[in-house]
Parts: C-alpha cells; sequence; structure tokens
C-alpha cells in the first residue's frame, strides 16, 4: 500500500523539481505527469498534497500570477526608490493594477529615503487608500513596521532593479541571507540579483518571495486586463461609475466624470496618465492574444 498524502505548500521551483514544505519536514519531488497533461502547471505558493514522492494534487488557488509564476498571494508589495533608479509611475500604477485584478491588496514601500524625497509618492497613493511605508536604515522602527506587515501572509515583493529589495529582505529577516547586488552606474539600474521566484519562510510566521528585478515592464508578463476592465482596476475611478456614457474610455470625452474629477484636483495626473496609457495598450491588443 502506498503512503498516505502529505499536504504543504511549494517553496520553490527548479528545473522541473518541487521544493514542498510540510508539517513532516521539507521534501524535494516531481508533479505527476496528468497536470501537464491538462496544461495546469504547479506554482511557488500553491497549496499541494503529495503523495509516494510526487505532488499529487494541487489545491484551489485564490489567485496567481503568471511571470514569475506565483500563487496564493495575500499581499503584492511594491519597492519604489527616492532615487537610483528614480521612480517610474507608470510600472508602479502597472503592477499596482495586477494586482487589483487579481484581488491582491497593493502595498508601497519606499526606499532611500535618506537619499531623496518620498513625499510625492506617499501623496499620491495614500490618496487611494493604499498602505506606504517608508524605509529608513537608521530608524529600525520603520523596519519593524515592514516586518510586522509580513507576518503570517504570502507576500511577494518586486520592483526596479536596484530599488533594494533584497536589502530590505535581509533586514526585515537576517536568516535569509539574499544576494544584493550594486547599482551598475554605467547602466543606471541593478545587476539582477533574482533568477527564479522563490518563497522564503520569515521567523516570525509567513512567507515571502523576492521575484526577478525588471528594467522594462509589460503588463502582459503578469496578465492581461482587457481596456474595459482597466478602470475597475483604479480604485478612485470606482466611485465615479455614473458617468453618464456607458462606455466612457474615461480618457478624453467631454462630460466624463473621471475627466472632471482629473480637472478638478481628486484624481492625480500622474495616475490618470498611467491609464490613459496602459488603455491605448490594451486597444492595440489583438483578440489572439486575449
Amino acid at each position: 500500500m502506498g503512503e498516505s498524502a502529505k499536504s504543504g505548500i511549494i517553496t520553490k521551483c527548479l528545473g522541473g523539481l518541487y521544493t514542498v514544505e510540510t508539517l513532516d519536514g521539507i521534501f524535494e519531488c516531481k508533479a505527476r505527469g496528468i497536470f501537464r497533461n491538462r496544461g495546469i502547471s504547479p506554482y511557488v505558493g500553491d497549496n499541494v498534497e503529495i503523495k509516494n514522492g510526487v505532488i499529487s494534487e494541487i489545491l484551489d488557488r485564490k489567485n496567481c500570477i503568471i511571470r514569475p509564476p506565483l500563487a496564493n498571494l495575500d499581499q503584492l508589495i511594491f519597492i519604489v526608490s527616492t532615487c537610483s533608479p528614480s521612480p517610474n509611475y507608470l510600472i508602479l500604477d502597472k503592477f499596482i493594477t495586477i494586482a487589483e485584478y487579481k484581488g491582491i491588496t497593493p502595498v508601497v514601500v519606499i526606499t532611500k529615503t535618506d537619499l531623496g524625497d518620498g513625499s510625492e509618492i506617499k501623496e499620491i497613493y495614500r490618496n487611494i487608500g493604499i498602505d506606504v511605508f517608508e524605509i529608513n536604515y537608521s530608524n529600525p522602527e520603520t523596519v519593524e513596521t515592514v516586518k510586522g506587515l509580513l507576518k503570517r501572509k504570502v507576500s511577494a515583493l518586486t520592483g526596479n532593479s536596484g530599488a533594494g529589495k533584497s536589502t530590505l529582505l535581509n533586514a526585515v529577516d537576517s536568516n535569509l541571507n539574499i544576494p544584493t547586488a550594486e547599482i551598475s552606474k554605467k547602466l543606471g539600474r541593478g545587476k539582477h540579483t533574482t533568477r527564479h521566484a522563490q518563497l522564503y519562510k520569515l521567523s516570525d510566521g509567513g512567507y515571502i518571495a523576492d521575484t526577478p528585478g525588471f528594467s522594462t515592464f509589460e503588463t502582459n508578463r503578469y496578465d492581461i486586463i482587457r481596456k474595459e476592465e482597466l478602470a475597475d482596476c483604479f480604485r478612485e475611478f470606482r466611485k465615479y461609475n455614473g458617468c453618464r456614457f456607458r462606455d466612457c474610455s474615461h480618457t478624453c470625452e467631454k462630460g466624463c466624470q473621471v475627466i472632471e474629477a482629473l480637472q478638478n484636483g481628486e484624481i492625480s495626473a500622474s495616475r490618470h496618465e498611467s491609464y490613459c496609457t496602459m488603455y491605448e495598450e490594451a486597444k492595440q491588443l489583438k483578440e489572439w492574444e486575449l
């Protein structure tokens, strides 16, 4: 008779070999061929059952992102540095939109506050109800705040290469020993220190994924959002759903409530600009890409 199934969480995937953490210990195993036949791949963060040394079942996911493949995230934490590299609001808004689309809580953490001013970032994102935290390594309380944020949750950190993701993770939990890299002065961006998605178990409970840094970003690396679904992913637009145009694009229409809110200073110009750029990109998508 075969052994009974063990439940666990996938913490790492490398070359078709999955690391699964269970109450009985950590196991390295492959997945049943049946998943491949069904076009399903196990993701880091998946809750699974293993039996006889293989992953026999993938439990229902509450969400997932495509690249890097991660499942069951409670929050996506966006690391934004005040400088070197400077904040890129379009990239940040693209990430936040994906989080909103997937039902993952977006959080913004500002780094390098000793080198630049993060007040504009704070104002834009706190005004729309997103939690924003500043990290100052000479003030341990700021690190403790982020540490508290990660407790008993499955979180992923992402952001521009060189924004300080790995440095922050090591400050939050010194047992992690995640390699960091200095900014490449020549390129003006960080060297990629993270090669694949991996969940690290935190001393205080919870898991954190350090995702590969990016230099450029396409929304469809994480998922594709249709143009008609986009406005709902901008939370500050939602209260203007009574817009008198049923199919209003909220980009330029006369009498659009979103445009009026923008003109009245109720919606941030950078957020609306990001929305218009993303709307145009979504319009260009071919049906087969969707």
